[in-house]
């Protein structure tokens, strides 16, 4: 008997060594305002800056403003069932997004949440929407060159994995143009793209995913998508959700391209979400940290000593072409160069519109493989004094010397051969044999009418008679002696049977 008592004894002492009370502390507060997607909330006193924070109806919000009796916070998603005196609870998380390989192909909103019906995100892989960017020990130069398809910008204007490189121009310029054909030219590369679309309208990102399925382009992509119709905070969230993506794949080892259409608009949301805080206004209204809400994001770009990179397209849209305004001036000092796009030049028919003169790439032909180098190397300067001597000549070509006629013949076949139409990106073996021949005046003697029908013809030609031409330029990114000898004779053959074609019809 006394030993049962004994283990009842033991058993209890055991339980109550064992006992603890787990306290779980949360700090509660009160919605004193609410409305325009904004929450005033009264406590909270341990709230911190971009946590988010739950609200009685299962909506949760993110902390933007700390003052001294109260917290405002943006509402995610749906505020019209909150109203004053809810209760709201502190979360201690920030705002996280699902990341990795099960997004490649997807469509979804700045929180992860799927908007192509295909079921929710499988991966367990989160990471926070904003981050510090990479200090500059872990960065590495930028020297591999992000292929874009695009002659004019491959040539003269080249873009790195790890660059950040702005397209400016005004509306209807062909600024996403140049994106998408950045993404199809990735086509069976190595390179990820996210198309992050902020405040565009349903229909145009529609059309973007319908051009991507139809070139087989969203096997590489991933877009993440916030449209007018969404709230001011879901489009403010949406640049640095896509980021956040891409550096994942930067962190792996492996090599992103995130293209932000377009960053004025996110200004735009940014403003009007400051405004509603009652933060003071500043320029145009702009609350005074807008410099630092693209810099942060723009600054995450970067190519890693580990061998992965995050390349960034930003895209602004001007107003009646002025480069000078506030959002645009940002947005040029902080990036690594910028292509501008110009109105006259697109109603000339001039596609891709690019001002080569307000064009520029700070990382230059570091970039650029050797043989495209070898070729861009006089096109830029050509079609410079073209342009120069263009503006001398429009009054009459008759005084006009040989040699200035001559620099002017070429740099109008420059010109046409640097046009492109739309989904049409270039492997870099065919850019630099059709650049090569018309740098080195083989195209003099062809009308410039013809010029698009000749390197039609010329490139098909390049492709079935002597494909070992192009497929040493694209194995070995060099245009060596032996490989440019063999060009040339190449280019003669064509050119012999393209007049006697021509005499022939």
């Amino acid at each position: 008997m006394a030993t049962k008592s004994q283990d009842i004894t033991a058993i209890i002492k055991e339980r109550i060594k064992e006992f603890s009370t787990s306290l779980t502390i949360s700090d509660i507060g009160t919605v004193i305002e609410v409305g325009d997607g904004i929450a005033r909330i009264y406590g909270l006193s341990g709230a911190k800056y971009n946590e988010l924070v739950q609200f009685a109806n299962g909506a949760t919000g993110l902390v933007l403003n700390l003052e001294e009796e109260s917290v405002s916070a943006v509402i995610l998603g749906d505020y019209t069932q909150i109203k004053e005196g809810d209760e709201v609870r502190c979360t201690g998380k920030v705002i996280e997004i699902p990341v990795g390989d099960a997004l490649i192909g997807r469509v979804l909103n700045p929180l992860g949440e799927p908007l192509d019906g295909k079921g929710p995100m499988k991966t367990d892989k989160r990471r926070p929407v904003e981050r510090i960017a990479p200090n500059v020990v872990m960065r590495m130069p930028v020297d591999m060159p992000v292929h874009t398809g695009i002659k004019a910008i491959d040539s003269m204007i080249p873009i790195g994995r790890g660059q950040r490189e702005l397209i400016i121009g005004d509306r209807s310029t062909g600024k996403s143009a140049i994106v998408i054909d950045t993404i199809l030219a990735q086509k069976g590369g190595d390179l990820t793209c996210i198309y992050v679309a902020i405040g565009q309208k349903a229909s145009k990102v529609a059309q973007v995913i319908a051009t991507l399925e139809k070139y087989g382009a969203m096997e590489h992509t991933i877009i993440v998508s916030a449209n007018a119709s969404d709230s001011a905070s879901l489009q403010y969230l949406a640049p640095y959700s896509g980021c956040a993506i891409g550096e994942e794949f930067m962190e792996t080892g492996r090599h992103a391209l995130v293209i932000y259409d377009d960053l004025y608009k996110h200004a735009w949301a940014y403003r009007q979400i400051s405004l509603l805080l009652r933060r003071p206004p500043g320029r145009e209204a702009y609350p005074g940290d807008i410099f630092y809400l693209h810099s942060r994001l723009l600054e995450r770009a970067a190519k890693l000593a580990g061998g992965g990179s995050l390349s960034a397209l930003p895209i602004v849209e001007t107003q009646a072409g002025d480069v000078s305004a506030y959002i645009p001036t940002n947005v040029i000092s902080i990036t690594d160069g910028q292509i501008y796009l110009e109105t006259d030049l697109f109603n000339t028919g001039i596609r891709p519109a690019m001002n080569v003169g307000l064009s520029v790439s700070r990382v230059g032909g570091a970039a650029q493989t050797k043989a495209m180098r070898k070729v861009a190397a006089k096109l830029r300067m050509e079609l410079a004094q073209y342009r120069e001597l263009a503006a001398f000549a429009q009054f009459g070509t008759a005084d006009l010397d040989k040699t200035t006629k001559a620099q002017l013949e070429r740099g109008q076949r420059i010109t046409e051969v640097l046009k492109q139409p739309q989904y049409v990106p270039m492997a870099l073996e065919k850019e630099v044999i059709i650049l090569y021949a018309v740098i080195n005046g083989y195209l003099d003697d062809i009308p410039v009418a013809k010029i698009t029908d000749f390197e039609t013809k010329f490139l098909k030609f390049m492709e079935t008679a002597h494909p070992e031409i192009g497929e040493r330029i694209s194995k070995e990114k060099e245009l060596t002696a032996e490989t440019e000898e063999a060009l040339k004779l190449a280019i003669l053959e064509f050119k012999q049977t393209y007049f006697s074609d021509k005499g022939g019809n």
